[in-house]
């Protein structure tokens, strides 16, 4: 019986996990993992444990159902929206749980556009635009809707820089401009003038906290305000929402670039080094072989992660407004550590010198340091990024294998050790072990 409660209790978990996650963060894989786990228990228990389980699992089943029914309510193509007008076009944006319904009009070139979003608190705002000559947020022509004394508000901005804001005419003709609030839903209705032939438009979107005496307040720097950008298909063909059809921006590629270089440099290369050094080396035929591989490995490691270093610092000084301190602090010690690493080369003392402990407490520690630090910041910089799952999950499995590959060798490594200490242990002075004759004994004074 208590086998039985223990079950009924945690059981449930894992779909209480999936429930209370977000579900655009879902990959087909998390779904599997967390399903196969929630079932482990019926392959464990005795059978008649299994009816109580599945009845268990049923109910669960039916939560999940209804609460998949109230997430889908909430697409765009089930809104309702006041007005006459048509939008035949409708798009669940990828990010900031947003939305967007449109119509273009080739005859006119102009396009009807309702955005919906929810800003992240009651006194926010929210934003949408186009950029006619960019990607991002810089130079976005937007139009801005929140609340003022009960009241909805508008107003567009030109986006001179991240920190500047300036209101005034957009740099295309906009008419029909309304807002709309609803139980915290808010609505930006508006037509804008678009080129003639055109087929597709850079679009940004945004939400905010607040607005004081009709001054905007910045929004956060979270990954999905990052990256609520995308081109958008004007004949509703195919959207490209989340860019992932688009051609990447020059920033994008950078950021690509530089998140590449640093994962195969310190996220990879630079653990396999140590490796090599630490389980190598215990073989006596592997000497010197194994000291060129570890210096090869920890050299070309440093070669790359400077070209990653410095291309962060460029996208750094690219980005003004944009400040990730703790990814940016991270990288500068990890490359400071690197540095200060690579002059063990040149300051190593022979193996009988009096500073050779001291200098191998100094390289194995920086080391060490240097391994953890470039993990922990290439995860910051997977969620800065926000790639798509599949390449945080590869990075992973690969961690996850060295580790293996460094667990399996450390248990061979302390074999090899041990037997050869009990094998020079049996040893004689002089070499013969004859139950103590023909023994040379130590000289006693």
């Amino acid at each position: 019986m208590c086998m039985m409660c223990v079950y009924i209790m945690f059981c449930p978990l894992p779909f209480i996990i999936t429930l209370l996650s977000k579900p655009q963060t879902h990959t087909n894989w998390y779904n599997n993992i967390v399903y196969i786990l929630s079932l482990l228990p019926l392959w464990l228990f005795p059978s008649f444990l299994k009816t109580m389980a599945l009845t268990s699992i049923s109910f669960l089943f039916f939560l999940l159902s209804m609460f998949s029914a109230t997430v889908s309510s909430l697409t765009c193509s089930t809104q309702k929206l006041t007005g006459t007008k048509v939008y035949p076009n409708c798009i669940d944006l990828p990010v900031l749980n947003s939305f967007l319904h449109y119509t273009h009009d080739t005859s006119n070139s102009t396009l009807s556009v309702v955005f919906v979003a929810t800003p992240p608190s009651p006194g926010g705002w929210i934003s949408w635009g186009i950029n006619p000559t960019a990607t991002g947020m810089v130079g976005a022509q937007v139009i801005v809707a929140f609340k003022n004394n009960g009241v909805m508000a508008m107003k567009t901005l030109d986006l001179k820089s991240y920190k500047v804001f300036i209101p005034g005419k957009l740099s295309f003709d906009v008419w029909d401009m309304k807002a709309e609030e609803d139980g915290g839903l808010m609505k930006i209705f508006a037509t804008v003038k678009v080129p003639v032939n055109v087929t597709a438009i850079n679009h940004v979107w945004q939400v905010g906290p607040s607005v004081t005496a009709g001054m905007i307040a910045p929004h956060d720097f979270n990954p999905s305000n990052l990256n609520s950008k995308g081109r958008l298909s004007l004949n509703g063909a195919k959207d490209f929402g989340n860019n992932d059809d688009a051609p990447l921006d020059f920033v994008t590629k950078k950021k690509n670039i530089h998140g590449v270089l640093n994962i195969v440099s310190w996220g990879i290369l630079f653990p396999l080094g140590v490796i090599i050094a630490r389980y190598m080396k215990i073989f006596p035929s592997a000497d010197p072989a194994w000291f060129y591989i570890h210096i090869g490995c920890q050299l070309s490691a440093y070669i790359i992660g400077v070209a990653g270093w410095g291309t962060g610092l460029k996208l750094g000084s690219e980005s003004e407004g944009i400040q990730f301190s703790s990814h940016r602090n991270i990288g500068i010690t990890l490359f400071c550590l690197a540095t200060i690493q690579i002059f063990a080369l040149f300051l190593r003392p022979s193996k009988d010198h009096k500073y050779r402990f001291y200098w191998n407490i100094y390289h194995y520690s920086f080391g060490y340091a240097i391994i953890i630090l470039a993990i922990v910041n290439i995860f910051r910089g997977f969620d800065i990024l926000n790639p798509e799952e599949k390449w945080k999950l590869a990075y992973i499995i690969l961690i996850i294998a060295l580790a293996v590959i460094a667990l399996l060798l450390e248990a061979i490594t302390w074999s090899v050790v041990l037997k050869r200490n009990r094998k020079n242990s049996n040893k004689t002075y002089d070499g013969y072990n004859n139950n103590g004759q023909n023994r040379q004994q130590p000289i006693h004074i």
